[in-house]
This record gives C-alpha cells, sequence and structure tokens, in this order.
C-alpha cells in the first residue's frame, strides 16, 4: 500500500502498544472503523519498509482506558479491511 497524497510535512499518528510480553511496538495510526457494533483500529508498523496492516478490536475498558484485541476471525479482519480499502479507495493505493 503507497499513500501518494501524504507530504513530509503532513503529521502522522504514533501508537506505541505493548504487548503481554511487555515488548513495546510503534505503529502509524491510520482509521479506526466500526463493524458490527464494534471498533477496529487499523494500523501499520512504523518501520519504513512496512506494507502490512495491522486490525486490532477495540475494548472498553473504563472512561480512560482501552484495550486493543488480536482479531482471529479471517470474516472480521477481511470485512473491516474491505471497509478500509472502500473509504481510502481514491487516496491510497492498494496491492492484493
Amino acid at each position: 500500500m503507497e499513500n501518494e497524497n501524504l507530504t513530509p510535512e503532513e503529521e502522522v499518528d504514533i501508537l506505541t502498544l505493548t504487548d503481554e510480553n511487555g515488548v513495546e511496538t510503534d505503529f502509524e495510526y491510520l482509521d479506526c472503523m466500526t463493524y458490527e457494533g464494534k471498533e477496529y483500529l487499523v494500523l501499520m508498523p512504523a518501520m519504513e519498509e512496512a506494507t502490512e496492516i495491522v486490525i486490532l478490536e477495540v475494548e472498553p475498558v473504563d472512561e480512560e482506558n482501552e484495550n486493543y484485541l488480536a482479531v482471529e476471525d479471517e470474516a472480521i479482519l477481511d470485512a473491516v479491511y474491505g471497509l478500509f480499502k472502500e473509504k481510502y479507495k481514491d487516496i491510497l493505493t492498494f496491492e492484493d
């Protein structure tokens, strides 16, 4: 996936997430999509050579905190990715 409309001056939102082993990883925030009443973060690893999309389910904990859960269901992953592709079809170039 390439982003043809971003210039170096545009702000990129970076999220640092910590996995269950305490390992921190930086992700570029792309969007938050709603599917079947749940919210999903669409992220990309914040590495220059990264082209892979990561989709995480948002699980509210309280008013200020939330957990991000790996999505194991391929149908949900495909559906959320499809929504993302449709929303950004005129902005991004996708390689399937």
